[in-house]
């Protein structure tokens, strides 16, 4: 973890947190400060984790995700309607869509940043999360709370990226840039997607998950999927005193030229050769 990071976000709400419990939306100037870091997130102009390019950690701006739970403490349950559909909540929609298409369905709250040049297909993007440019959310996937989300990724329909929000310093999913996430996979827990890397249909990743490299036997680090490389969701056989199963893995069956574009087609090819689609 860095220690020289500091949050571009007020110290005011590290002051807020130490008295939430007595925190209410009758607090105006404490719901400023709370709205105004929010804003900030909402505009991309702090967000709540990074990797840092000198250490290749993830730095988690425990303020950014202080701010987001106060939210729920001073900002009251209000009605809002788009056409006939109507909402009961604390936390509005987005409304800043600046260079950003979103396709009718598609839902973003408050407090999440969309970069110009995104694609929201029908789908759900939650509070604090972070998507770069270039990116798709395809049919009904999900970006979770706090999720960071990369350049030039690809979410393909049903795709599930969870969030996090408490504790405050808990590391949110990671997506770097370039990397594709086929059909109904799952990346929960903090896991982290490295760049360029591409996971097949239906594959889960959470923090815990085993890592093998199908060339060598090889086991990785875990709860990551390598950068440019392909991978699918496997089974490794296990002995427990009530007889043998198969635990879920993550398998890499390819390593990919580092910057190598992602070609659909070829990606199907070497998928479907071990019964896997993307």
């Amino acid at each position: 973890m860095t220690t020289s990071f500091t949050s571009p976000l007020p110290a005011t709400i590290d002051q807020l947190w130490e008295r939430r419990a007595e925190l209410t939306p009758d607090d105006t100037e404490a719901r400023d400060a709370i709205v105004g870091a929010v804003d900030e997130l909402d505009a991309g102009k702090a967000r709540v984790a990074f990797v840092d390019p000198a250490t290749d950690e993830v730095v988690v701006d425990e303020r950014a995700k202080r701010s987001i739970l106060l939210s729920f403490k001073v900002l009251g349950m209000e009605e809002s309607k788009v056409g006939d559909f109507y909402h009961h909540d604390r936390i509005p929609l987005k409304t800043r869509f600046d260079g950003v298409r979103v396709v009718p369905g598609a839902i973003a709250r408050w407090g999440a940043y969309l970069a110009p040049g995104v694609v929201l297909m029908p789908s759900f993007t939650n509070f604090g999360a972070y998507v770069g440019s270039g990116t798709m959310v395809d049919t009904w996937a999900t970006v979770g709370s706090c999720a960071q989300v990369g350049e030039n990724v690809h979410l393909s329909g049903g795709v599930g990226i969870g969030g996090v929000l408490e504790p405050p310093q808990a590391a949110p999913v990671i997506v770097e840039d370039d990397a594709f996430l086929g059909s109904r996979s799952m990346v929960v827990e903090g896991a982290r997607v490295r760049r360029g890397a591409k996971l097949g249909a239906g594959t889960l990743l959470t923090s815990s998950t085993r890592v093998f490299d199908a060339q060598t036997g090889e086991e990785l680090k875990r709860g990551e999927a390598p950068a440019w490389s392909v991978c699918v969701t496997a089974n490794r056989v296990k002995s427990f005193p009530g007889g043998d199963f198969g635990m879920p893995c993550l398998l890499v069956l390819k390593r990919l030229e580092e910057g190598q574009e992602h070609d659909k087609l070829a990606l199907n090819e070497l998928l479907r050769e071990h019964g896997v689609n993307a």
